[in-house]
C-alpha cells in the first residue's frame, strides 16, 4: 500500500491536477469533498484519456477533476485481507483501491492498494 494519499477537491483544474502527479511521481490522485471522504480517483490513464481518446474532452485543461474522476471509489480499510482486496479488484475491474480509516464518523483516505502491490506482495511471499 502506498501511504501518504495525494488529494485534490471536485474543483480542481485539470491541468493542476496533471502537475501534481508529475511532481509527486503518481499514478494517481485521490478527489476528496469539504469533509476529506474520497470521492473519486483520478489515473495518468484517464488524464490519456481526456487527451487523446475522447475528442469532446481535447481541451481538457479547460476541465476540473469532477469531470475526469471515476466514481464512486472502491475503498477497503487497512485490515482487509490480500485475498479480498485481490477479489475486489478482479469484480470490480479496477486498478487500484482506496485504503480509509474512520475519523469523525467519516472514512479518511489514508493509502491507495494498487494491483502492483498485490503482485510484489505475492512475489515476496513465494520467497
Amino acid at each position: 500500500m502506498h501511504v501518504g494519499v495525494v488529494t485534490c477537491r471536485p474543483d480542481t483544474p485539470a491541468g493542476e491536477v496533471a502537475d501534481t502527479m508529475d511532481v509527486h511521481d503518481i499514478s494517481a490522485l485521490v478527489v476528496v469533498n469539504d469533509q476529506g471522504e474520497a470521492v473519486g480517483v483520478i489515473s495518468r490513464m484517464d488524464l490519456i484519456n481526456a487527451t487523446f481518446v475522447q475528442p469532446y474532452l481535447r481541451h481538457w485543461r479547460g476541465m476540473v477533476a469532477r469531470h475526469l474522476m471515476s466514481s464512486p471509489v472502491v475503498s477497503v480499510r487497512a485490515e482487509t485481507s490480500v485475498e479480498e482486496a485481490a477479489r475486489l479488484l478482479r469484480e470490480r475491474k479496477i486498478h487500484r483501491l482506496i485504503v480509509t480509516e474512520p475519523e469523525g464518523g467519516r472514512e479518511r483516505p489514508v493509502g491507495i492498494l494498487s494491483v502492483t502491490d498485490l503482485v510484489r506482495h505475492l512475489a515476496e511471499s513465494q520467497g
